[in-house]
């Protein structure tokens, strides 16, 4: 692939560092203008942006969280404003905690779900009227291997994920009509930079890979870069798993 996103414009949620960042610059690879989104950290935002702009890519930085409606749409009109339009929403912004479920209290389980399940609620709708009008919009929200395996101590996270697979196959039904394509990539154990105080997730040590490796966040962001190609137009739906083979349902 090579400039076959070029003219489209493209918001990517949590995309500072990790897997997020991966996709903006995958995706500012295709030639899609992107608007950068983190919750709070401006630096990791403004550093993406420029090296999309080094590289010769348009890019909009927007800080807010996504748990905040009028936050995601202030966002959507900066898109708006600066590019033109929104053709590409990639839904990946979230928290991924662990905890038992015994000391979860309802505050630690809303936490996740207000970011996870309800941001991606409040992007979509915010940026539904753009997606329309783009004629070809796609929607690609970003799993988690846990919401098929499940896992200790992520009740809360578990569930915000299976319910980002429920959320993409429901637009997907709902929004063809539209000319929009809705799917889920899934990462499997990706090997992601990670705070000191907060170390690799229990569950990613109870699973293997069958390349015997773990996975890198360009390999998410491929998967993600093709979905939002005139190549995968018809491609709906779906929960297309980046894995290594980690897990082999459906």
């Amino acid at each position: 692939m090579s400039n076959e996103l070029t003219g489209k414009v493209a918001i990517v949620t949590g995309a500072g560092r990790n897997i997020g960042r991966a996709i903006a610059l995958q995706l500012a690879a295709g030639g899609a203008s992107i608007l950068v989104n983190a919750r709070n950290n401006q630096i990791e935002a403004e550093t993406v942006a420029r090296e999309i702009v080094a590289s010769g890519g348009k890019a909009l930085v927007h800080i807010g969280d996504v748990a905040d409606p009028k936050a995601v749409q202030a966002m959507a009109d900066a898109a708006l404003r600066q590019f033109g339009g929104i053709d590409i929403l990639v839904n990946n912004a979230a928290l991924r905690r662990e905890k038992p479920f015994d000391e979860m209290s309802y505050a630690d389980w809303r936490e996740i779900m207000d970011v996870t399940l309800d941001g991606a609620f409040h992007c979509t709708k915010a940026c539904l009227p753009a997606l329309r009008k783009s004629g070809a919009g796609t929607i690609v929200n970003i799993g988690g291997l846990s919401a098929h395996t499940g896992a200790k101590n992520r009740a809360h996270v578990v569930t915000a994920k299976a319910g980002i697979v429920g959320f993409t196959r429901a637009l997907a039904s709902e929004l063809a009509s539209d000319g929009i394509t809705v799917n889920c990539v899934v990462p499997g154990l990706i090997g992601t930079a990670r705070p000191k105080d907060k170390p690799e997730p229990a569950h990613h040590l109870t699973h293997q890979t069958l390349t015997g490796e773990r996975g890198k966040p360009e390999d998410v962001a491929a998967a993600v870069r093709f979905l939002c190609s005139p190549g995968a137009r018809y491609i709906t739906g779906q929960a297309i798993h980046a894995n290594g083979g980690a897990y082999l349902g459906a």
